[in-house]
């Protein structure tokens, strides 16, 4: 009889657990349905009116759409996007707040200072890449230079005497240049402007020699017949300036990419059903017409990766600026 009782305990045991775990991907999906209860802020270190700020106010009018739910964008720029990691941090940790990254914040950094006000691997759990854009090198249009080829034989004729610009130190601009300088074995000035419109109207008039540019940043000016486009610094020619050349085939070194991109962020450990959620329907309004057709304007170009994949890539990107930071002792503090 005890026998028997035991049996039966063990049975309605394994029942229960048997209960308990089939009610976990209900549970999941629960959550999942019910997210987001509330509305929703994706918060981003660019001003309005760019092209980052663009893409994320279609991403947020198709999730609002989608979600049933206001998602709006908190425009919070300066500081090194550390005021916009700031408000984040401060913020909603049930992923009803969104940040969105910028390459710099995540790969390059945490080489450029020595104390950061976030942990770039503890504090984020990156999602998924929004886009990438490759640079151009871009020359004013009266510019003796007809290649990249061109730049390099005049720096090494003249050691320190070409300068470039960008528009800060330790963005992809200025740390593209400076690899640049690093694979040809070249010594050239950087020289610093407020605003990319200054600096796009220098090498415009002949007063910088070249800078690298994306589509969204130099592309007006190209279009305007005020700058010419020498190569894109990118694995192959871009669909939107198909008659530019990559920097190999203008005489420059092979498998040479500067290359920017956007990721989006939430809070670390949330529940996968909500993390899945936000990555299934953000790439749903990366893929809608809209996008798409803001990739065109801005030069954007579809970023797809898995997590895994994505996060292999930012360590890669990590160890690729690290080590052009530390090769020309860059500092930001």
């Amino acid at each position: 009889m005890q026998h028997n009782k035991s049996t039966r305990r063990t049975l309605m045991g394994l029942a229960g657990a048997a209960l308990a775990l089939s009610a976990l991907p209900m549970a999941a999906n629960a959550q999942a349905t019910s997210f987001p209860s509330k509305p929703v802020r994706i918060i981003t270190p660019f001003p309005v009116g760019g092209a980052p700020d663009g893409a994320a106010r279609v991403i947020a009018e198709k999730l609002s759409r989608s979600w049933g739910q206001p998602v709006t964008v908190d425009n919070r720029p300066g500081g090194n996007g550390f005021i916009a990691i700031d408000a984040w941090k401060r913020g909603a940790k049930d992923g009803t707040d969104i940040l969105i990254l910028d390459n710099v914040h995540l790969a390059a950094y945490p080489a450029l200072f020595k104390k950061l006000p976030y942990d770039p691997v503890k504090d984020f759990d990156t999602l998924l890449p929004l886009f990438r854009t490759y640079f151009f090198f871009t020359v004013g249009t009266n510019s003796k230079y007809k290649s990249v080829g061109d730049i390099i034989a005049d720096a090494k004729a003249n050691p320190g005497k070409l300068n470039y610009g960008s528009w800060s130190v330790g963005n992809p601009v200025h740390l593209g240049s400076e690899l640049f300088e690093s694979v040809t074995g070249t010594q050239m000035e950087h020289v610093i402007f407020k605003e990319t419109t200054q600096l796009y109207t220098s090498v415009s008039t002949g007063e910088l020699q070249f800078a690298l540019g994306s589509a969204g940043t130099a592309g007006p000016m190209y279009r305007a017949n005020r700058l010419r486009l020498l190569a894109v610094a990118a694995p192959k020619r871009s669909p939107h300036f198909p008659e530019v050349p990559t920097v190999a085939e203008s005489g420059g070194p092979a498998n040479f990419e500067v290359i920017g991109w956007n990721a989006l962020a939430v809070p670390p450990g949330l529940p996968e059903a909500v993390t899945n959620k936000i990555r299934t329907d953000v790439q749903a309004a990366l893929a809608s017409p809209e996008m798409l057709e803001k990739y065109k304007v801005f030069g954007y170009e579809p970023f797809p990766a898995t997590r895994a994949e994505f996060n292999t890539f930012v360590k890669s990107e990590s160890q690729r600026f690290g080590d052009v930071i530390r090769k020309a002792n860059i500092s930001l503090d």
